[in-house]
């Protein structure tokens, strides 16, 4: 199995251990038989990526890990765009990744937690890895953070630095990510003894332009929130341009953070606070997975579903300072 990790590029082996495997490697002229690599380690599978974004940054840092990773495993990836215009318009992008040859499917979201999408790929066969959901879910395996403690996590730092009146612009509803989220920012309230104020709370789609329209609702207000709390960061980042177009300062007017850490969040002005999600090595996890699942395909073993806890952060930066006194 050592042997193994080393040739097939993986990382969890000790750096003398991997020296002395390609010290051996070299003095026995080693080359790996290509068809028994195909079958025991899936190399050379083919991989569906289903994708429908409506934030390009997270879809980038999305597929440079998929990029690398598939690259590692000698697999090859297919991208297929699915427009989330019907059910009919997500079972066919999955018929087409099927008819290029996908032994197994990646969906980042908001096609993670697609019933038909799903439904497609267990009539097929084939397996599948959701990222980003906001819970497990049964019909495939996972690779997430909590949102709901990464939320509460946040809003209580909002709360430390003395802010009461917090908005929140909420994700996506077909995501139980911005369910979690949304949870997880009312629960911090209710800890604090803070009123949870529904007139704060209001729908964003993750999109940067919905959250123009969910920062122009909170700043419309006669007495607006000092803080605003967006679900992901192109909605922090719009808000950020309405609330300088108002004529009011980030942060000393008014604090706005986010969600994701995607690179938006550190090229803005003033750089955003937010909870950082990997996204990058959730996708090479979420690659590794479903190699996992080919290989126990193509040995005729059941694979087995797994839900991938990976650990998130908040990375405190120039966009939320204490608020001032009234």
């Amino acid at each position: 199995m050592t042997v193994s990790r080393v040739v097939n590029g993986e990382k969890n082996v000790r750096d003398a251990t991997r020296a002395a495997v390609m010290s051996a490697v070299h003095d026995l002229n080693y080359a790996p038989n290509p068809a028994a690599r195909s079958l025991a380690g899936a190399a050379g599978a083919r991989i569906g990526l289903l994708y429908s974004n409506p934030s390009a940054a997270y879809l980038s840092e999305f597929l440079v890990g998929t990029l690398d990773e598939t690259s590692r495993k000698t697999a090859q990836i297919i991208l297929e765009k699915c427009e989330l215009t019907s059910a009919a318009a997500e079972r066919a992008a999955v018929r087409k990744l099927i008819d290029g040859g996908a032994a197994g499917v990646i969906l980042p979201p908001p096609l993670c937690e697609s019933p038909d999408v799903l439904d497609e790929l267990k009539a097929a066969g084939l397996p599948a890895v959701a990222v980003a959901t906001g819970r497990f879910n049964a019909e495939a395996s996972c690779v997430r953070i909590d949102d709901f403690a990464a939320a509460r996590e946040m809003t209580n730092f909002l709360l430390s630095l003395g802010h009461r009146r917090i908005g929140f612009i909420k994700g996506h509803p077909n995501q139980t990510a911005s369910v979690e989220r949304e949870h997880g920012f009312e629960a911090a309230l209710r800890e604090a003894g803070a009123r949870s104020d529904k007139n704060l709370i209001v729908q964003g789609y993750f999109s940067y332009r919905s959250g123009l329209e969910a920062a122009e609702n909170l700043l419309a207000r006669k007495v607006i929130p000092t803080a605003i709390f967006a679900s992901n960061d192109d909605m922090a980042a719009a808000t950020v341009s309405v609330a300088h177009r108002k004529g009011l300062d980030v942060p000393g007017d008014l604090s706005v953070v986010g969600f994701d850490d995607t690179a938006i969040a550190a090229t803005i002005w003033p750089e955003l606070t937010t909870i950082r999600q990997p996204i990058t090595s959730m996708a090479e996890i979420a690659v590794d997975l479903v190699t996992r699942a080919i290989r126990d395909c193509k040995l005729g073993r059941e694979p087995k579903l797994v839900d991938h806890l990976v650990t998130y952060s908040l990375v405190k930066r120039q966009s939320a300072v204490a608020p001032k006194a009234d």
